[in-house]
Parts: structure tokens; C-alpha cells; sequence
């Protein structure tokens, strides 16, 4: 099973003044996303200034794709894919 892993950072210091609602639309897509299957893992970081998400049974462009349509792609400081393999 492919798994991919994204890093994604937010650029903290120069939020827009509407980051609420573009919160709410963020977790309207990865609620999507969810419902659908392909995102295994929503983590937090827990200094709040980004997430680690895990899809399964998508390949890294695919990835790329969907994450350029979140919200908070905009207002991103960096993203880092990692292609994952489970050991057994």
C-alpha cells in the first residue's frame, strides 16, 4: 500500500486577517478528503504552526495535486513529501 507523508508548515507571521474562515474551509476539504478514503492521518504540530497529514493509495503527484487546493497552501511557509514504506 503507498503511503505518503506531508510535512506542512505555515508562514506564522504573516497570517491574513480572515485566517478563521480560511480554517473553516480547511477543515471542510481534509473532512472531504477523509470521507473519501485517501487521507489515512491528520496530525497537528504540536507547536500549531502546521500539520503532518498521511494519504494512502495515492502516488506523490497526486499528493501535490490535492495539496495545492487547501486553504492553507497560500499562506504556506514550506511542504515536504515523503514517500513511506511500512516494514512488517
Amino acid at each position: 500500500m503507498n503511503k505518503v507523508q506531508v510535512i506542512l508548515t505555515l508562514d506564522m507571521e504573516n497570517l491574513p486577517s480572515n485566517f478563521a474562515e480560511i480554517l473553516k474551509q480547511e477543515q471542510e476539504v481534509v473532512g472531504g478528503w477523509k470521507a473519501q478514503g485517501f487521507l489515512e492521518h491528520l496530525f497537528l504540530r504540536q507547536n500549531k504552526n502546521g500539520a503532518v497529514l498521511i494519504f494512502k493509495d495515492l502516488n506523490e503527484e497526486q499528493v501535490k495535486d490535492l495539496m495545492e487546493t487547501l486553504p492553507f497552501y497560500k499562506i504556506k511557509k514550506s511542504v515536504e513529501y515523503l514517500n513511506l514504506i511500512k516494514q512488517f
